[in-house]
C-alpha cells in the first residue's frame, strides 16, 4: 500500500489515533485543547483516514473503534523521504548541514548526534558521508 500526504487536520488526528491505539471518537475529541472540535468534525476526520487506509473501524455493538492500519514510524519514514526528495534533492548531508546552520549547532552538537547515531545503528566505525 502507498503511503499518502495527510492534510494537517488528518495528521493531528493521527497522532491521537496513534497514541491511544485503540479509540472512538469521543476519547480523540477529548484529546484536543479547548475549544475542542465538533465530534461530528473528528468523526468525518476519521472516515477520511480510514478511506485512505491510516486507521481501520470495528463496530462493537453501535459504536466505532479506530485503531491505527499504519504505524507512525511508517509514516514518519514516508515523511522524512518525502522531505529529503522534494528540498534536498535526496542529498541527506544537504539538509542535515541546513538543519545545523538553523539550529546554530556547533562542532559538539553535530559530534553527539553522530554518536547518537552510530549508537542507534550499531555501528562501531562512523560512515563517511560524502
Amino acid at each position: 500500500m502507498d503511503i499518502m500526504q495527510l492534510t494537517k487536520a488528518e495528521e493531528q488526528v493521527m497522532q491521537f489515533v496513534w497514541k491511544l491505539n485503540e479509540t472512538i471518537v469521543k476519547d480523540v475529541v477529548d484529546q484536543f485543547d479547548d475549544p475542542k472540535p465538533a465530534y461530528t468534525t473528528v468523526a468525518t476526520v476519521l472516515t477520511v483516514l480510514e478511506k485512505k487506509g491510516f486507521v481501520s473501524r470495528r463496530k462493537i455493538g453501535n459504536t466505532n473503534l479506530f485503531s491505527p492500519a499504519i504505524s507512525k514510524k511508517d509514516y514518519t519514514k514516508f515523511q522524512f523521504s518525502s522531505l529529503l526528495k522534494n528540498y534536498f534533492n535526496g542529498s541527506f548531508p544537504k539538509m542535515a548541514t541546513f538543519f545545523a546552520k538553523e539550529n546554530q549547532l556547533d562542532i559538539e552538537d553535530l559530534e553527539t548526534i553522530l554518536k547518537q547515531a552510530q549508537e542507534e545503528l550499531g555501528n562501531d566505525q562512523p560512515k563517511k558521508i560524502e
